[in-house]
């Protein structure tokens, strides 16, 4: 009787917590690799015929392999289950997101304000609705549409991690989107200064098409200073704008979730509380976190607010690689064969046809436009 009674008797508290602590310790340990390698993978490579290519390499790269291989070995071990209260892909995601806002100086976009929040609108609003529909059309998960959507017209991660939480997709969707993103994106980098010297385009233009198109920040860099100084300055400019974009297409979509496709599945009519909790927080600190900056930079020596946001943004790039580990090391393979290669396709189809929307808008709207000095 006593031996049934210990058979059937709960763990023990302790033991949760110690899985957990062996959690955080693997996802802090796979971080730490991942910004060593982050730091030291393009200076190994320096001169070999792989150079350019390891340095338009990014964390995020690092960081979901590294978490995909210790999901491998974890499995294997038979732990990888116990351990999953530590992997706190959204705690990390969000703190990031935050920081990212702090970067973001809004007074920047100023000298560029017509033509480039023009061209923003313009080319999110087309490219989403554009994408969206095309991934219906291929039969995608509504979901995953959605994030598809949000990162090939806006920018990249960020904005498939903004719209993951307005619409509630799932971890293995977000992984999927990230990846894309990340495959079509480094390419890019090589291919759009080629053909902005083939076409023509003064430095200017070809800034305004890189930074709309591309949908990372730090492959808009690698491929603006390709081009010259100019290109990257405008390319820059572009790029914040669509960023700060980011949390307005959240709102609507998650008014669009709530509202009309929860809806259609049968769930009832949403009150303001349900607008409320399913709205992604995060995007009011991400505001927030912007407005202060640029107020606080405008009050203090150039040097001391370079210097603070150079300790965020490490903050930050921190905080994200903890998100990319612990995506990796949540990643389940079922999840992503279910979604198939239609995904792929439809995200190739709309980056095309961002690349000519954003190359038409950018002639129209910056041929004239001389950036001030």
């Amino acid at each position: 009787m006593t031996e049934a009674v210990v058979a059937i008797a709960p763990i023990p508290s302790s033991r949760p917590r110690a899985w957990a602590a062996a959690g955080v310790a693997a996802v802090l340990v796979l971080a730490a690799v991942t910004r060593f390698l982050d730091a030291n993978v393009s200076g190994w490579l320096a001169g070999s015929p792989a150079a350019g290519i390891a340095k338009t390499i990014e964390y995020p790269v690092y960081a979901i392999l590294l978490g995909l291989l210790g999901n491998l070995v974890l499995t294997a071990l038979g732990v990888l289950d116990r351990m999953r209260a530590a992997f706190r892909t959204e705690l990390f995601i969000k703190t990031g997101l935050v920081l990212l806002g702090a970067s973001i100086n809004l007074s920047i976009i100023v000298s560029a304000a017509g033509p480039d929040l023009a061209q923003s609108v313009i080319l999110i609003t087309c490219i989403f609705l554009f994408t969206y529909w095309l991934a219906g059309v291929a039969g995608v998960d509504l979901k995953l549409r959605a994030l598809l959507a949000a990162a090939v017209s806006i920018c990249g991660v960020s904005a498939a991690i903004a719209a993951a939480g307005a619409v509630h997709a799932k971890r293995e969707q977000l992984a999927y989107a990230a990846s894309l993103v990340i495959l079509f994106a480094i390419p890019s980098i090589f291919i759009q200064p080629w053909l902005a010297s083939v076409l023509g385009l003064s430095h200017v233009v070809a800034g305004a098409w890189i930074g709309g198109n591309i949908d990372t920040t730090a492959a808009v860099t690698a491929a603006g200073t390709l081009v010259g100084d100019d290109a990257l300055k405008v390319a820059t400019i572009v790029k914040v704008t669509q960023n700060a974009l980011m949390g307005v297409v959240a709102v609507l979509l998650t008014l669009y979730y709530v509202t009309v496709v929860d809806r259609e599945s049968g769930a009832p009519r949403p009150g303001l509380g349900e607008l409320w909790r399913r709205f992604p927080k995060f995007v009011i600190g991400f505001i927030a976190a912007s407005v202060i900056a640029t107020l606080w930079l405008g009050d203090v020596p150039k040097a001391t607010g370079d210097a603070a946001i150079a300790a965020i943004n490490a903050m930050r790039t921190w905080a994200l690689i903890l998100a990319f580990v612990s995506i990796g090391l949540e990643l389940r393979v079922s999840s992503l064969r279910e979604a198939g290669w239609r995904p792929i396709g439809v995200f190739a189809v709309a980056t095309v046809a961002n690349l000519v929307l954003a190359l038409g808008l950018a002639s129209l709207l910056f041929g004239n436009f001389v950036l001030p000095k």
